[in-house]
């Protein structure tokens, strides 16, 4: 099993890695109670994506780690009587990504690149960068359009909107690594994962006892 875990900034971690592998660990007791009222579909990604977070969690705020999870009115995660660490989940085919944040709101966002994309849909998201990507090859295209949407995303998921925050009109120009949007700063991790991978976290945070840390676990 191999995991991506990264410190993003100093009170920001991510965790990455794959559907099957998380699978198979141990779920929480509450988290095995949520996904037995959830639709035989979703059950194995959202166990998955729990373990994943539950492991980044005993490695960065490990008094936290068995806490209840909650969902907010707009369906964000949230720890149970700890509003201040911040907490995400993402899922895109066997792909899972999580964040925690010290004292921040967090979100993050793991997207496979699609093997066709319209130019409607880059005029869409890319808005005026979109004629920078169309004269690429589709796999490049498809590449781009990816991490750009995760940068737009885990904007909306740390804002706690989601698709009604329309992250399609967040500018990310293609090819960045970082950036600003309102009172959240976003990172595209593109020098540590295939994948494309992006979390976003609130400007304002509070000091971490955490270490920092940055490992490949096998």
């Amino acid at each position: 099993m191999t995991t991506l875990i990264t410190r993003a900034a100093p009170d920001v971690w991510v965790a990455t890695g794959q559907l099957g592998p998380w699978l198979r660990q141990a779920a929480d007791p509450n988290d095995r109670a949520v996904a037995a009222a959830l639709p035989r579909r979703r059950t194995a990604e959202f166990l998955a994506g729990r373990s994943l977070l539950r492991h980044l969690l005993r490695l960065t705020v490990p008094e936290r780690a068995s806490t209840p999870i909650r969902a907010d009115a707009n369906g964000r995660p949230l720890l149970d009587g700890d509003p201040a660490t911040g907490i995400s989940i993402s899922h895109d085919g066997l792909a899972i990504a999580v964040a925690v944040g010290r004292g921040q709101r967090v979100g993050v966002d793991v997207q496979l690149p699609a093997p066709h994309v319209p130019d409607s849909l880059l005029h869409r998201c890319l808005g005026r960068h979109a004629q920078d990507v169309i004269p690429l090859s589709e796999h490049r295209r498809g590449v781009e359009l990816a991490w750009v949407w995760t940068a737009q995303e885990a904007c909306v998921k740390a804002a706690g909107t989601g698709l009604t925050g329309s992250p399609w009109s967040i500018d990310v120009p293609p090819g960045s690594r970082e950036g600003q949007w309102g009172g959240y700063r976003w990172i595209s991790l593109r020098d540590r994962s295939h994948t494309p991978l992006s979390c976003a976290f609130s400007l304002s945070r509070f000091p971490s006892d955490a270490d920092g840390l940055e490992a490949t676990c096998s």
